[in-house]
């Protein structure tokens, strides 16, 4: 299943970039389920972000890899493609796009994902969404 999520913002494409980080990471991790960051290499091409997800019943752990990164004078990007996920998801590719929209930027979280069972993708979809969706205010007050 795909999801995309768009937020205009009112900093440069490269001042958006600039803030991809560490910082930005755990501010915009959504408060349920909690996250403890285990390792976070950055946004470039093989580097990896390692979190453990606390369900207050059991824990997963969720690692990714930065398996692409390019820029030009229209776009930032950078894919993350799960390498261990938590048990009810088989698939995970994120692309993180940071576009150029005059002197402003526009963020698209660009998501595709997949779990053991096409029902399960459906009832995944509105959980996953509101995790995204939760980051829009979050970019919007950074970058005003």
């Amino acid at each position: 299943m795909r999801i995309i999520i768009r937020t205009p913002v009112k900093q440069s494409y490269q001042q958006v970039w600039a803030s991809f980080g560490r910082d930005l990471f755990l501010k915009l991790a959504p408060p349920f389920p909690p996250v403890k960051l285990i390792r976070f290499d950055g946004c470039q091409t093989g580097d990896i972000v390692s979190m453990e997800l606390n369900f207050l019943l059991f824990r997963q752990v969720w690692e990714s890899a930065i398996v692409a990164q390019e820029s030009n004078s229209e776009e930032i990007y950078f894919i993350d493609e799960g390498r261990k996920l938590p048990f009810f998801l088989q698939y995970w590719h994120h692309r993180h796009r940071i576009l150029r929209r005059g002197a402003q930027a526009e963020i698209i979280d660009d998501i595709t994902f997949r779990s053991p069972f096409r029902l399960l993708d459906f009832l995944l979809y509105p959980v996953l969404y509101l995790q995204f969706v939760y980051r829009r205010p979050i970019y919007k007050k950074l970058f005003r």
